[in-house]
């Protein structure tokens, strides 16, 4: 987490939250109203996105998404039990607590981004699939390939107005070694 976000901050969002959205299970109502009123756990409150890849984390769904209406995570497991979440909640407010809201258009709501934090729990290659990290170096083969052909084109055109013969020689084979090692890699496939 980079920058703390204060808990008045976090307190005047979740009011406005709950004065502007209505929510799928009123039990979620409860606990943000819960946290609203408890300031130790306010402090340990933290609003990101992905919060299943959290240790203990809830996602509150407003009326107006098609999410999940309710979720509660505690590593690694999951239930939609709102009253079992709101006990741990109670019990363990010393322990950091994710929020993940769902609301029309939370991607593009100003207040939701100042409270919003980076989720430290994110695997590195979660945007990131195989297949898309393949076609990132397939892509970076050919571009690097491209460049060093032009590269020694070039080259072997001064040593031809140069009439280098040697120099020609020595490029000229150099560049048919890179399109042969270039050549025995799988292709990048169109799309």
């Amino acid at each position: 987490m980079e920058t703390p976000i204060s808990s008045i901050d976090k307190k005047n969002f979740i009011q406005w939250f709950l004065k502007h959205y209505q929510l799928k299970k009123r039990e979620s109502v409860w606990i943000l109203n819960y946290i609203l009123n408890h300031n130790q756990l306010l402090k340990k409150v933290h609003f990101v996105r992905d919060v299943k890849f959290c240790p203990r984390g809830i996602v509150i769904t407003s009326q107006c998404s098609s999410e999940v209406p309710f979720r509660f995570y505690k590593n690694h497991l999951v239930t939609t039990d709102a009253e079992k979440s709101f006990h741990d909640i109670r019990l363990n407010q010393d322990e950091d607590l994710f929020i993940q809201l769902n609301f029309n258009k939370s991607h593009q709501n100003s207040f939701y981004a100042s409270v919003l934090e980076e989720n430290p729990y994110v695997p590195d290659d979660y945007f990131v699939t195989k297949k898309d990290k393949i076609l990132a170096e397939k892509l970076l083969d050919k571009t690097v390939f491209e460049y060093k052909k032009k590269k020694l084109q070039m080259e072997i055109d001064r040593a031809l107005d140069e009439l280098n013969q040697e120099r020609f020689i020595k490029l000229s084979n150099k560049l048919n070694e890179l399109e042969s090692s270039y050549t025995n890699q799988p292709k990048l496939q169109k799309q």
